[in-house]
């Protein structure tokens, strides 16, 4: 049986209300849900998020907070809004992105990386105090869209509470997406997990058991020590019917 249960990304429903995503989360016996910072839980706003807090702690849900705090670009005075937000809906989690987004990680230079190392190092620092993490996205176009990149990276940040995510680039092979989470398993906290081919077209999670059965049996021993999520993503045409569909499909792929 794996160690990671169930989630779910609110990004997956953008059109619903929070009180309905909970719902749903609870519907599909999730373990938890990852809540947008640019759609359901705006950084800053403590009110929204002490509210999706209660329903969720109500539905039995952890939480984790997806800001899109964007170091350097985005400096500490914005993650500390994120902060504040995380605080309020009682997350363990931060997702910041690594360096500035859509840009490549062959485009900066020795200096831009070192500063978004030394950026995401603060923020960090200032999580910590709080008693909550951080986990970097790993992602097309960001300082972690490579295994290269993110490896260099994460050893130069060097800080205790900085982890990776993991996802598949679209149309990653099997034996290449093994290879990858064998260099940077150590570091990785929580996964995101999707069905698509190399043009983002969505499938059925059920097409692509066997590749994440395969993959996260594949993972190395992780430094991370918490409650590990596998969170839902992007469910075709964003149905419902479909995300219920791929969340029993997730569940077998874990229990398995």
């Amino acid at each position: 049986m794996s160690d990671f249960e169930p989630g779910l990304c609110t990004v997956t429903f953008r059109g619903l209300p929070p009180e309905s995503i909970v719902d749903l989360a609870r519907e599909a016996r999730l373990a938890a849900i990852e809540w947008a910072g640019d759609a359901h839980v705006p950084p800053g706003d403590t009110s929204i998020a002490r509210i999706v807090g209660r329903h969720c702690e109500r539905a039995g849900l952890a939480t984790s907070y997806g800001s899109y705090v964007a170091p350097p670009t985005d400096h500490l005075f914005e993650f500390m809004r994120t902060v504040e937000s995380a605080i309020a809906l009682g997350a363990s989690n931060i997702r910041i992105w690594a360096g500035t987004r859509r840009r490549d990680s062959k485009d900066y230079s020795a200096g831009e990386r070192r500063a978004a190392a030394d950026a995401i190092r603060d923020m960090a620092a200032e999580a910590a105090r709080h008693d909550i993490s951080v986990s970097l996205e790993y992602h097309p176009q960001s300082l972690t869209d490579t295994t290269e990149s993110a490896c260099e990276l994460i050893e130069s940040i060097a800080h205790d509470n900085v982890y990776l995510y993991w996802q598949p680039r679209p149309g990653l092979a099997l034996g290449e997406a093994i290879a990858e989470v064998a260099r940077i398993g150590e570091h990785i906290s929580h996964v995101h997990v999707f069905a698509w081919d190399r043009d983002r077209n969505r499938f059925p999670l059920a097409s692509a058991a066997d590749y994440w059965r395969t993959i996260l049996a594949s993972l190395p021993a992780s430094r991370w020590k918490g409650r590990r999520f596998a969170m839902l993503e992007f469910v075709a045409d964003d149905d419902p019917n479909a995300f219920f569909e791929d969340a029993a499909t997730l569940r077998k792929i874990l229990s398995d």
